[in-house]
């Protein structure tokens, strides 16, 4: 097992040159540039900028200078934030992003799971389709509708009452400004995980060995948390790796929504605003954690089912 983890972890590395490569001369090939302005500058001026920030180098030479300055872990200045480099703008917003992420992921996987296995042994009953309609509903609308609403239902129609919630801003991560975003994040993630969990039981409740536990006479609900559940787990997992990147790097409609200073919404702004540097920083960042987690992933199939092997 440990010749496999080396070798992945030394896969790693092509693989992030890949997408750092990938991404360097995508952002290059968009239309527009960084210092592109609806009052054109004056050509001295863009001459200067374009010096200044090496872009009067050939492609090639702009890339291989990255590429060392990366080595030396500087992702570069950022082109629109005067005064900040990309180092230092990740390292403001990951922290928003990250503690909101991991609080959904937690929400998510508290409800997602139980939801779902109710749903399994309960399955075609009513209890079972009412539960599934929720689920559906939570994949099909998006945040960027879920996001107002809930602004509209908390922060306007119950202003005056006991339950109403700030519908913007941080102010240093209170926990009335937290709700609405993690819980408008967290919703779609419930409803996928339960749709899996529910999935998997019902097939893991099918296969023989489970069948032989209860003909022997074992607990119906020992059956389930101590047999059934464990392999059931293992798309949810699946799932959960991709997804736990997705959380953790931020949501960008969420954090747009809700004002948060996310890395998710400097990547909107740095996308918006041709900020190569900023755009490539939280790539590279969302790249290193997907391979990360994806890691942690195969380390967790193996607990959860003891005849997969690495060799």
């Amino acid at each position: 097992m440990w010749f496999y983890f080396i070798k992945r972890i030394l896969i790693a590395f092509p693989t992030l040159l890949a997408v750092v490569t990938f991404s360097f001369f995508l952002m290059r090939l968009a239309p527009g540039g960084p210092f592109d302005q609806e009052a054109p500058l004056p050509p001295e001026i863009m001459e200067n900028l374009r010096v200044a920030y090496g872009f009067d180098k050939p492609l090639i030479n702009q890339y291989l200078d990255y590429l060392v300055n990366l080595l030396h872990g500087d992702f570069g200045p950022s082109f629109k934030y005067k005064d900040f480099t990309v180092t230092e703008l990740i390292a403001q917003g990951l922290p928003v992003s990250a503690s909101n992420g991991f609080l959904a992921l937690v929400l998510s996987v508290c409800f997602g799971i139980p939801v779902g296995i109710i749903a399994a042994l309960n399955q075609n009953k009513k209890v079972d389709h009412l539960i599934m309609s929720f689920a559906m509903i939570g994949i099909v609308i998006p945040t960027f509708v879920i996001g107002p609403l809930l602004a509209l239902f908390f922060g306007i129609i119950l202003k005056d009452t006991i339950f109403a919630l700030p519908v913007g801003g941080w102010e240093d991560g209170k926990l009335e400004n937290r709700i609405l975003p993690v819980i408008c994040l967290s919703l779609p993630f419930i409803a996928y995980i339960s749709r899996i969990t529910r999935a998997s039981m019902i097939e893991t409740m099918r296969t023989n060995y489970i069948r032989t536990a209860i003909a022997k006479g074992l607990p119906y609900h020992k059956v389930v948390i101590n047999h059934a559940l464990k392999s059931s787990m293992i798309p949810v997992v699946t799932f959960l790796g991709p997804a736990t990147v997705a959380l953790l790097t931020g949501s960008m409609i969420i954090e747009t929504i809700f004002g948060l200073p996310g890395i998710g919404r400097y990547f909107v702004q740095g996308a918006l605003n041709r900020d190569y540097t900023l755009v490539m920083g939280v790539t590279i960042l969302a790249a290193f954690l997907v391979i990360i987690i994806t890691l942690i992933v195969d380390i967790i199939y193996a607990w959860l089912d003891p005849k997969m092997r690495y060799d």
